[in-house]
């Protein structure tokens, strides 16, 4: 009877692990599913990319206030989760606040600074949690986020609400029961928030509060290995996936195009047949219809997006009510990902289902509304490049399905006809000048 908690923890701790790694696993094959591509020049820049967008969040930054707010959520899941570590071990050992002779007075200090953190973690949660559904602010009432992306944002917050409670409520009957001094609860020294909620739980028999403290434990613990297995299925997947996405950011100045050199053959051979080689093999698939045409970064930037909702508030064609949201873009690309994932799970290996990203998932008029502005680009926190999807997608419209507004063509048949976008001949192109000189 002994082991029996000890043994329940493993197969908690064996199975929260087992799932999180096997759907962990199942995104990594996703990502990799996108066509190759070598981001690995200049790692200074990139381990300063990763310090500064990712760990500092230098761009949460140009908005201070809810900067500071969002970098104590993220502080306290980070650094409260290092008080995991102890309940691991006494989860493993049988043990109760195993770091205490280890650290001693230090110990006392580090549990004061995790309870200010998550007092804190409650209150901006409930910050967010108002602007989220009483303020409303305009990006988070988007019809981006209806269904379950709105609810997802509001479970995560509750979930961290939840999780930092329990926490606080354990140390607090741990207190009541220090002060009583009752067996397996050694004297840690004064805890300020859980001595403020101490007279809460000093009407409670030892058995009761043993209860209560035992109960808020195994929680908080099988709290932390449910929302470790939820994470890759929420858009919070971010506070793991924005380090590797801001390392293998892009480093070429905004603005800049990727050229086609399968384009430039074609155009180069078509000139010049001679400089084709006899075994050329032929033209490859110009832009992209599908996830399978993207770059595995382009499938990095869809899983690592946080639908925070910047790149849409910034674009220019949503804010004159045109149907483009960069966000949307990003939310469509993953969930066409998901939906491949789940047909390999099922039939080992990909089977056609007649779907593609281009038009199932986002539609012509989206593309066409972008103004290629780099706006998105600049605006998201975590490196993400919607108008890389946007451009690749842009060109298989056109290069393979000739589909183009009619403006459009009329400029391409210049370019093809005159070789300038203009309706003039190129041997009449400087009579202008001659007038001048008459």
């Amino acid at each position: 009877m002994h082991y029996i908690p000890q043994i329940g923890f493993l197969i908690l701790a064996a199975t929260g692990s087992f799932l999180f790694a096997k759907k962990t696993g199942e995104i990594r094959r996703n990502i990799l599913l996108g066509k190759d591509e070598d981001l690995s020049n200049d790692p200074g820049k990139r381990w300063n990319n990763l310090i500064l967008l990712a760990l500092g969040q230098k761009k949460m930054f140009k908005n201070p206030l809810v900067a500071i707010l969002h970098l104590v959520v993220y502080a306290g899941f980070i650094i409260i989760n290092v008080e995991v570590l102890e309940i691991v071990l006494d989860g493993i050992s049988g043990t109760h606040r195993l770091f205490l002779p280890v650290l001693g007075g230090v110990y006392t200090w580090l549990i004061n600074f995790f309870e200010f953190l998550a007092a804190t973690v409650i209150l901006v949660c409930i910050i967010f949690l108002i602007r989220r559904n009483i303020i409303q602010l305009k990006r988070f009432i988007s019809k981006d986020l209806n269904g379950w992306p709105r609810s997802d944002a509001n479970y995560i917050l509750l979930t961290e609400i939840v999780l930092m409670s329990l926490f606080l409520c354990m140390n607090a009957a741990d207190q009541v029961l220090q002060g009583r001094g009752a067996e397996h609860y050694h004297t840690t020294g004064a805890f300020f928030f859980s001595d403020l909620l101490a007279p809460l739980f000093n009407g409670f028999s030892d058995g009761a509060l043993v209860g209560i403290e035992r109960t808020a434990w195994w929680l908080h613990i099988i709290g932390i290995f449910a929302f470790l297995n939820y994470l890759p299925y929420s858009k919070h997947l971010h506070i793991m996936l924005a380090f590797p996405n801001a390392y293998y950011a892009r480093l070429e100045p905004q603005g800049k195009i990727k050229n086609m050199p399968a384009v430039q053959n074609e155009v180069r051979y078509a000139m010049q047949p001679e400089l084709a080689p006899a075994d050329a093999p032929p033209p490859a698939r110009f832009g992209a219809k599908d996830i399978f045409d993207l770059s595995w970064k382009n499938l990095l930037d869809a899983y690592s997006c946080t639908e925070c909702g910047r790149c849409t508030a910034s674009c220019p064609a949503n804010l004159t009510g045109k149907l483009l949201s960069p966000r949307k873009i990003m939310m469509a690309t993953r969930d066409r990902l998901e939906d491949v994932g789940r047909n390999i799970n099922l039939h080992k290996t990909f089977k056609d289902d007649g779907k593609s990203l281009l038009h199932n998932y986002i539609s012509v008029e989206e593309l066409r509304a972008c103004t290629t502005c780099n706006a998105c680009v600049e605006a998201c926190p975590v490196s993400i490049a919607p108008l890389d999807i946007i451009m690749e997608l842009r060109r298989s419209l056109i290069m393979e399905e000739s589909n183009a507004p009619q403006e459009w063509n009329g400029t391409f048949s210049n370019i093809e006809n005159n070789f300038a976008p203009w309706k003039f001949a190129p041997d009449e192109r400087d009579k202008w000048a001659e007038e001048m000189a008459s």
